[in-house]
């Protein structure tokens, strides 16, 4: 198998293939991975996609769905349906593709072990963490799944993720912050951008925000602009076929299957949220992005965030897959982590990545 650096050299030649990378963007990521295990998790799924079946060639025979890929516990956040509910979910779907339901799993219980040795307020038992998402995935394939609307069964969780909406103004300062694109946007992007505000012949400043990790060194602009009042902004992202293709050369090809994965999964639908050609359209606001660690309550109960996540996943999983083939497929598994001895038993299981555990 090829070192992290050739891997990471073979993978940015493959995306150049397929969109236009932003060289600036590309060493802020290096930087970011460099900094501990979960952010380079976050940033490498190319590497994970390529590692996955060989540690675990057992799990790579489980039944497959379209997933998310890149899941992860930071890959989770807010947004408004068309009732201008407040709902939670699976925020990003950048790296979709056909898989097999283990791997989402499997990268979902590694994300929330490595933030938690790596002192993020998110803190569940590395014992606990496999067997609590698998409690959240069963009971949401078992009733045909539900999506998240906060305002109605989930106060805990409401709680945690409305804390970061009390005071909006530092979202907005950092987009204010950033300045004016000087180089003209692609036509498609800047199109789509403004036909996607609320009104016509506003004074929209571009900017390029830069965000997250694992897209980093992608083309990505925010249209800003005021409206009745107050300042609305849109974002266009670059997409391209999942790192999973690169990788495993996989059902699916080069298709970018962002739009098929919203349009299966159950769940409330961001309105805001849409694919046009390449560029993935979202509304930017403190109400409608990804939720950090960093901006969890300072009480919260990590135990049901992560059933939830695992609950979320399987709302994912059933648009491409009927619930009695999953369960069936997680029945024949043999436990991994129950029964362990302490924390550190957890630990080296975790490492290998052996985590799935029927609760059946």
């Amino acid at each position: 198998m090829k070192n992290i650096h050739e891997a990471t050299a073979s993978y940015l030649v493959w995306l150049q293939g397929h969109l236009e990378l932003i060289p600036a963007d590309l060493k802020r990521k290096a930087a970011l991975m460099r900094k501990g295990p979960f952010p380079f998790l976050r940033a490498t799924f190319y590497r994970w996609a390529q590692v996955f079946p060989q540690v675990c060639p057992d799990l790579m025979k489980a039944h497959e769905v379209l997933g998310v890929g890149d899941l992860h516990i930071e890959n989770f956040g807010t947004w408004r349906d068309s009732e201008a509910r407040l709902i939670w979910g699976v925020s990003d779907f950048d790296e979709a593709c056909y898989l097999p339901y283990t791997a989402d799993l499997v990268r979902l219980a590694t994300s929330a072990v490595l933030a938690t040795d790596a002192g993020t307020p998110f803190r569940v038992p590395a014992h606990r963490i496999s067997l609590v998402i698998l409690k959240g995935y069963v009971d949401s394939l078992k009733a045909g799944g539900g999506p998240f609307v906060l305002s109605e069964r989930y106060p805990e969780l409401s709680e945690m993720a409305i804390a970061r909406l009390k005071s909006p103004g530092p979202f907005w300062e950092k987009l204010e912050e950033l300045n004016p694109l000087q180089e003209p946007v692609p036509a498609p992007a800047r199109k789509a951008l403004i036909r996607s505000l609320p009104g016509r012949d506003l004074e929209v400043r571009v900017v390029h925000p830069v965000t997250g990790v694992g897209s980093l060194g992608r083309r990505r602009f925010a249209a800003i602009t005021e409206w009745h009042g107050g300042r609305v902004a849109r974002e266009a992202k670059e997409l391209a076929p999942s790192a999973w293709v690169f990788a495993q050369k996989r059902k699916g090809g080069n298709k970018i299957l962002y739009q098929q994965i919203l349009k299966r999964a159950v769940r409330c639908p961001d309105p805001f949220l849409n694919v046009k050609g390449r560029w993935v359209l979202r509304r930017l606001a403190p109400d409608c992005s990804r939720i950090e660690l960093t901006s969890l309550p300072k009480e919260h109960d990590a135990e049901i965030l992560l059933e939830s996540m695992g609950w979320e996943t399987a709302n994912i999983h059933l648009g491409s897959a009927r619930a009695k083939a999953l369960l069936a497929d997680l029945k024949k598994r043999k436990p991994r982590l129950v029964g362990l001895r302490n924390q550190s038993d957890a630990r080296r299981h975790t490492q290998r990545l052996e985590f799935l555990a029927p609760l059946m």
